[in-house]
């Protein structure tokens, strides 16, 4: 094993797995937050509520759409740079992997196809039942990864045949409490992601006087009251997870508590138990990473419950710019408290790739720096390209606001049907109109409801009063 090499086939699964991880916060979170607006639009039936599910569901179908590259590219390198895990600990990881791409790539993608394509097309109860498949098989996909990841932490339920890791208990691999506990506190920090991104896009748009005032205004509310109890929730798991470090992995909680003569005690421990090595991580990444998950906690507490009180006030909410402002700075808090937690969780691991079973160094592939330094650049470079892509996107979609194109816009062939709404027309044709005049009847149906060219008040609402 050369050195340079697994220090960059290092670097380059931080990066790669990293960045991936970013799309896979927001996506999360933002499919929660979509379905249930979709729960109550489907039974309020109001044209705000509908608006809302399009708008919001349009920058979570752009997050998903990027993020299902960068996994793949992340899958690539995967298979690339770390061999050896695959070879010694394919048997225990390979089922769970299988199952999570069995999962997002065929069915979480096809409910998500029909949930595209489906507006005006599906009844709306299936609809409906689309995106919750999509959220749910979401969770189930995070759920089969973090299997995996949790047997690296805190390996359970294997056996050894001819050298190599063999699945002997199920049961105790779907049950490791390093993923549940894991699990539980990345949908957490999803949802705690979704609310900050919501939050900050409706601040910009009252911020900037928008007409959609109401749209934007109840969007900002949702997304600082969803903040708040998704934070200590993400707190509760996260704070568990601390609690049973000791036993998990003794030495990465006595580098995070920076405990000189434990960190001795440890080493020699594990000295006589693997033989001799350096079975210190780096104490920069391991207590750095920790102490900004910790920083950015604390500024997201005092954001939370700051936000909750003045979201009650109606005028704050519309009027309060200084506090827009902040709620705009904040979205990227998640993002990097959820990075640098994550930098903490596999970087105290080392020098371990399978905690106790697997070292690092001899995961890697047999490959020589020149070639790892070449995937290491071209890796970087299409994830740098797929997140500055995602970014322009999500930002170009969010400042248009509620616009009438996109996500589930009717592109039926339209009728002389007149009629806002609902209109009941006889005949064949429904009878039912935009706020055009342009109705979908098909047949000799006229429709009541409304005047042509009548517009939807949610389209036309008044100004504040500043």
């Amino acid at each position: 094993m050369n050195q340079d090499v697994l220090d960059l086939a290092r670097l380059q699964f931080a990066l790669t797995a990293g960045g991936h991880f970013l799309f896979v916060a927001l996506t999360l979170g933002l499919a929660t937050v979509v379905a249930v607006l979709q729960t109550r639009a489907t039974f309020s039936r109001k044209p705000l509520d509908a608006r809302m599910v399009r708008f919001w569901g349009q920058l979570y179908v752009i997050n998903y759409a990027v993020g299902i590259v960068t996994g793949l590219v992340m899958e690539l390198q995967f298979g690339m740079a770390w061999s050896g895990l695959t070879h010694e600990a394919g048997n225990i990881l390979g089922a769970s992997l299988a199952v999570e791409t069995i999962v997002a790539f065929f069915v979480e993608s096809t409910f998500l196809g029909l949930w595209i394509f489906g507006w005006n097309r599906l009844n709306r109860w299936a609809h409906l039942a689309a995106i919750w498949v999509v959220v749910l098989t979401a969770y189930v996909s995070a759920y089969w990864i973090l299997v995996s990841n949790g047997f690296l932490n805190h390996p359970v339920g294997y056996g050894s045949e001819n050298g190599e890791l063999v699945l002997d208990d199920p049961v105790a691999v779907l049950t490791n409490p390093s993923a549940l506990l894991a699990f539980g506190h990345i949908v957490a920090g999803a949802l705690l992601t979704a609310g900050f991104f919501m939050a900050g896009v409706s601040a910009y748009h009252l911020f900037k006087r928008s007409p959609e005032w109401e749209f934007f205004g109840r969007s900002l509310r949702i997304g600082v009251f969803l903040s708040a109890p998704a934070l200590m929730v993400t707190a509760v798991f996260g704070g568990v997870q601390f609690a049973v470090l000791d036993a998990f992995q003794p030495m990465k909680s006595a580098v995070f508590s920076g405990k000189t003569a434990e960190i001795a005690r440890v080493q020699a421990e594990l000295t006589e138990r693997f033989g001799p090595g350096d079975y210190v991580p780096s104490e920069a990444w391991t207590r750095g990473g920790a102490l900004v998950m910790l920083i950015c906690f604390a500024l997201m507490m005092y954001l939370c419950f700051a936000g909750v009180i003045l979201a009650a006030f109606r005028k704050v909410v519309f009027r309060f710019r200084l506090w827009h402002l902040v709620l705009m700075a904040a979205v990227p808090l998640p993002y990097i408290a959820m990075i640098s937690g994550w930098v903490f969780r596999e970087s105290g691991r080392q020098p371990w790739v399978v905690y106790g079973l697997l070292k690092t160094e001899d995961a890697v592939s047999d490959l020589s720096p020149g070639t790892m330094r070449l995937s290491l650049a071209v890796f970087t470079t299409v994830f740098v390209l797929l997140a500055v892509l995602n970014a322009w996107l999500l930002t170009r979609h969010a400042r248009r606001g509620p616009v009438d194109a996109g996500l589930g816009h009717d592109e039926r062939p339209t009728g002389a049907g007149g009629g806002n709404g609902n209109g009941a027309g006889d005949g064949d044709g429904d009878g039912s109109g935009d706020r055009n005049g342009t109705g979908n009847g098909t047949g000799t149906g006229t429709g009541s409801g409304g005047e042509g060219g009548t517009p939807d008040p949610a389209d036309a609402l008044p100004a504040p009063r500043y």
